[in-house]
């Protein structure tokens, strides 16, 4: 019979790639994890890894064997789920991960609601940026997460996670007040302006997230699109710093409906774009119907303010 946990080691080889990142992950050394998956070998009966100097690469056999894996530990999930179900109450921990803009606008109230309704409940939020959630997720350190993407980056499927959609907010270029005439924010230009508008600010130092995350990613695709690269000065993660640096003449940026302060900065010109950032929940393929991640979202969903709009379907 086969070793639920070292299927689960292999899954995270075949997801991280190297024996030393499934260790980091999951908390093992890596010899244990590399005994628990020759022990796996052993119990399949034929080879799943091929050792090339000091990589591993998974075999036909082990690929196959993944998917089964998936699975069982899908099946495994509501098992647990219908378990909870059947409990009276919810409590113990709930591991929420959450991007920034959305732990200051919406968590918070979140976390309200369900203290009111489920007070047994421990939730722990971690601030985690949406290309880290998958590896989080399936290594168990989070159960339920918001991640977003952005018309430029679709984010792609996971395998072994469920996502569901849940609201889609505004785009906006912000622009020092005295560079542009301050525009109407209420509709977005369409898509030929929108590059116009961009194109305007081509020679203009920009502002951007750091390299390697969905928001850095959007912002280039977005200005490539328009015909150019954009020339960045600053890279900070932080909305607010964003606005700040933009009110003190350093550059634009594009933003989120989140990330704009209100009443909006003086200083700074928001210009709607015709793009949108859609935010979903995502956890373990399986657990949707956990009653902690039902209630957790259901109290998400209950705070949202009336103008996000619900997420266009991606085209």
């Amino acid at each position: 019979m086969l070793d639920v946990r070292r299927l689960r080691l292999l899954r995270e080889l075949a997801r991280r790639g190297t024996i030393a990142a499934v260790a980091e992950a999951l908390a093992y050394s890596p010899i244990a994890v590399s005994q628990q998956l020759a022990v796996l070998e052993r119990e399949a009966g034929l080879p799943l890894l091929e050792r090339t100097g000091r990589r591993v690469r998974l075999t036909p056999a082990a690929q196959n064997l993944v998917g089964h894996a998936e699975a069982v530990l899908e099946r495994l999930e509501q098992a647990d789920a219908d378990l909870a179900e059947a409990r009276s109450g919810l409590a113990g921990v709930l591991r929420v991960g959450a991007f920034p803009t959305a732990t200051r606008a919406l968590v918070p109230a979140a976390l309200i609601q369900l203290a009111r309704r489920h007070p047994a409940l421990e939730p722990m939020v971690h601030e985690t940026d949406p290309a880290a959630v998958a590896h989080a997720l399936r290594g168990g350190e989070l159960d339920v997460a918001l991640v977003h993407e952005y018309d430029f980056v679709p984010a792609p499927p996971e395998p072994g996670l469920t996502t569901r959609p849940l609201y889609g907010e505004a785009m906006y270029l912000a622009a020092p007040a005295e560079a542009t005439r301050p525009a109407a924010a209420a509709e977005a230009v369409p898509g030929p302006e929108q590059c116009a508008v961009l194109r305007a600010h081509r020679d203009a130092p920009w502002i951007t997230a750091t390299p390697g995350t969905l928001c850095h990613i959007m912002t280039l695709r977005a200005c490539q699109a328009a015909g150019f690269t954009p020339r960045v000065r600053h890279r900070t993660d932080g909305f607010a710093t964003v606005l700040a640096l933009v009110a003190a003449g350093q550059g634009v940026a594009v933003v989120p409906q989140l990330g704009v302060t209100r009443p909006p900065d003086p200083g700074v010109s928001l210009t709607r774009l015709h793009m949108e950032r859609r935010t979903n929940t995502a956890f373990r393929s399986g657990a949707g119907a956990h009653p902690a991640v039902a209630a957790f979202t259901a109290a998400l969903q209950a705070v949202l303010p009336p103008d996000l709009a619900a997420p266009r379907a991606q085209a």
